[in-house]
């Protein structure tokens, strides 16, 4: 079964599904796919010292829809043989969920790991979802993705933390 490689959804994530996917359908590619990359971003207990109870994202899909193929074509640009997809949950999302599962398949571990990496930074900067944290003793709203898709220094940094 084909999985999507881009979504913003309510529902669970799964990793595993989507490497699948990615990895099948690189596997007659160019040299193939002999490494897959895998992140999963998980919710956590506590927050800048506060107990986290539960967290609401929500995003504009049309955005982040065009968001996800930026980012595909800046790392189609780098990594010329590497895929990736993403996902991304919106909703309520209690303490251990999935909020953002990102596989990056290419020919070799390289390639997959800075890809990878490189998906999870430009999310992180550019991805139009916003997070609402509650707390025990609270809520708050987190600031979500400011920097412009068109902003070389913000892609300039993502690409650092990648090949660190």
């Amino acid at each position: 079964m084909s999985v999507p490689r881009f979504l913003v959804t309510s529902e669970p994530l799964s990793v595993e599904r989507l490497a699948s996917s990615l990895e099948a359908a690189a596997r007659h590619a160019g040299e193939g796919c002999g490494g897959i990359a895998t992140f999963v971003g998980v919710v956590r207990a506590t927050h800048k010292g506060r107990v986290v109870t539960y967290l609401e994202y929500e995003a504009f899909q049309p955005l982040a829809m065009k968001a996800f193929d930026r980012i595909d074509a800046e790392i189609r640009a780098a990594w010329p043989d590497a895929g990736v997809g993403i996902h991304h949950r919106v909703g309520r999302l209690d303490v251990g969920e999935a909020s953002v599962a990102i596989a990056a398949v290419a020919a070799h571990r390289d390639e997959a790991f800075r890809a990878c990496r490189y998906a999870i930074e430009r999310v992180k900067q550019v991805l139009p979802v916003w997070k609402h944290e509650y707390f025990a003793d609270g809520d708050a709203w987190v600031e979500g993705a400011v920097a412009d898709v068109d902003d070389e220094a913000a892609r300039t940094r993502a690409r650092e933390v990648a090949c660190a």
